[in-house]
């Protein structure tokens, strides 16, 4: 019998409304179609690896294997918020509904052994990652009520929710070899090269110091028109260094040829080296129209210390953004007013109002202050010490049970109000291991005017993965980049069941049955217009939940290289600087 809904097949496919490129389109617009091929570049990464397994939770997996080996059924496009087309697959086809997807494989698409891509590797694949993989494949996997094949070459997914976006994120998932990984165990970490479908294989790895990818000269896919103007590399090397001061030392000298700097200050002053001067390095500037996601401190709510949203609003106001973004970036970062800022996703300034105030309505009891009403962080002072803000916070320490008594914050039953910093060493994707110290030092100091006992402690990266993973913190640094598209993954950042599974994004802790319902209300919107209201009403939670003490951003990425490797400057894609532009949609220019 003929499967019920049959849709016609479709070359491409938008979350909301039709893909931006119509069928036969002959390259994706942001990249070189004519880019030249060959050459190497060598990026530096903070740390170590002892893993090529980024699928897992355990490990430390080195950066590349999951972007550059393996391939998924379809590829998303950096132009566009939320768009597929297909990679894997030749065509994609879904119910109006979206209660069902169903994709047809190329037939020509091949691992890099020679062997085809099956709906059989698939199927395991997705199976594999929903069972025995890392925790962010769980949760879409959870919702899927069938998995069959449907003919030859055709694999369908039934969902058991109504989540529009789960027929995207099938097209999403990575697709592995079932014979390389038949009889072992997947969950465990491991050196082994996989097999991949992808542009590049595994070709030297010296663990925890260096891996590079050669491109595989019979690539399958080399000529479809989502892969015109990518992959143009022939080799792509990462080497590992200590901390981010090692790894700017190593561009100086050339041994690394791109640089990403995040201090604007840095970027002004300190790029009059020899390598700069004599024009064999060139500094660049991408422009994005992302969101600027969340980054700063983060309080761990496990912890009592940190339960009651008073002492977490103290915390924020007694950090001086306004002095350390002036001491450190020569006022030139932006705040983060919250975590969809620099978007149209963004929560508006003052009252909830309209569908935005629907979804909160219900919540409304139980939810902090501001978060309907409206929410804004504290101005902050241009002197080291915000008098103001310090009494601010004293006073919402007072409410919350805390006075200073001999110089030490204690509450009633004498306990001090002390806490731990744990950062990384090595520092993290969007801030120098010095630059976080030194924040958190000038941070230190204003809290110990509060008669808190602050530590600061530095661990190495494997130690600082295990300590987060397990929720092992009171507070640390974070980071999380968050796109125009917001969907399922919210559930492993801010979701209520991801509190408590380890190697979430929910280092906070929080669990808000308003969280987990405004993202079931995003995934299941039919419209842009309510899944607008939606994402703003994940904002304002966010915000006003006072879980993270923002710091600051920048709208451009800053990008040194050398002088030869050259990326398509006039067609910037939306996402700007986002993985899959960098080294993907660069070159090297040959020598004259």
């Amino acid at each position: 019998m003929p499967l019920e809904g049959r849709a016609e097949p479709v070359h491409g496919l938008a979350m909301y409304g039709q893909p931006a490129l119509p069928q036969g389109f002959q390259a994706l617009p942001y990249v070189n179609p004519d880019a030249p091929q060959g050459g190497m570049i060598r990026l530096a990464e903070p740390g170590g690896f002892d893993s090529l397994k980024p699928w897992v939770l355990k490990g430390n997996a080195a950066w590349g294997v999951g972007v550059h080996v393996a391939e998924t059924l379809m590829y998303r496009s950096l132009d566009e918020p939320f768009t597929l087309y297909g990679l894997l697959a030749q065509s994609v086809e879904t119910a109006p509904d979206r209660s069902w997807v169903e994709f047809t494989l190329r037939p020509e698409a091949r691992f890099s052994d020679g062997s085809p891509v099956t709906v059989e590797d698939v199927m395991w694949s997705y199976e594999t990652l929903g069972t025995q993989g890392h925790p962010r494949y769980h949760g879409a996997w959870s919702k899927v009520a069938k998995m069959e094949q449907t003919g030859p070459g055709r694999i369908r997914f039934t969902f058991s929710e109504n989540d529009r976006e789960l027929a995207m994120l099938m097209g999403l998932r990575p697709v592995l070899k079932k014979a390389q990984w038949e009889g072992k165990d997947f969950s465990a970490s491991g050196l082994e090269a996989p097999i991949g479908s992808g542009p590049y294989v595994v070709d030297q790895v010296e663990p925890g110091r260096m891996v590079t990818f050669r491109r595989d000269p019979d690539y399958w896919g080399k000529d479809l028109a989502v892969n015109k103007g990518r992959n143009n590399l022939d080799v792509i090397r990462y080497d590992y260094f200590g901390d981010a001061n090692a790894m700017f030392e190593a561009f100086k000298a050339g041994e690394v040829t791109v640089w990403r700097e995040l201090s604007a200050n840095k970027w002004e002053q300190e790029y009059n080296f020899p390598l700069m001067t004599r024009g064999d390095a060139v500094k660049a500037e991408i422009p994005n129209g992302r969101p600027s996601g969340i980054m700063g401190l983060v309080m761990n709510t496990r912890n009592p210390l940190f339960a009651d949203w008073r002492v977490r609003q103290a915390m924020i106001e007694a950090f001086n953004f306004r002095f350390i973004n002036a001491t450190l970036n020569g006022g030139k970062d932006q705040r983060i007013t919250s975590y969809f800022a620099n978007s149209s996703l963004a929560m508006q300034p003052g009252p909830a109002t309209g569908r935005v105030a629907e979804l909160l309505a219900p919540f409304a009891t139980d939810l902090p202050p501001g978060t309907i009403e409206g929410y804004a962080l504290p101005e902050g002072s241009d002197r080291a010490l915000d008098r103001a803000g310090l009494r601010r916070a004293m006073a919402l320490l007072a409410d919350a049970g805390w006075s200073v008594r001999d110089g030490v914050l204690q509450n009633a039953e004498g306990r001090p109000f002390a806490f731990e910093i744990l950062l990384n060493q090595s520092g993290t994707a969007m801030r120098t291991a010095s630059e976080t110290q030194q924040i958190a030092d000038i941070y230190v100091q204003a809290l110990r005017n509060l008669g808190m006992q602050v530590r600061i402690t530095l661990l190495d990266p494997a130690q600082f993965v295990q300590r987060t993973n397990e929720f092992q913190f009171d507070m640390t640094w974070y980071e999380r980049a968050l796109s125009l598209s917001p969907g399922n993954e919210q559930l492993l950042y801010w979701g209520s069941e991801a509190a408590d599974q380890p190697g979430s994004r929910n280092w906070m802790g929080m669990k808000s049955p308003a969280a987990d319902a405004v993202i079931a209300a995003m995934v299941r919107s039919e419209t842009d217009e309510e899944f607008t209201s939606a994402v703003r009403a994940l904002d304002r939670i966010l915000t006003a939940g006072r879980y993270v003490i923002p710091a600051g951003f920048s709208p451009v990425s800053r990008l040194a290289h050398a002088a030869d490797l050259r990326y398509p400057a006039q067609t910037t894609p939306l996402y700007g600087d986002w993985p899959g532009f960098l080294p993907e949609l660069w070159w090297q220019e040959a020598e004259e």
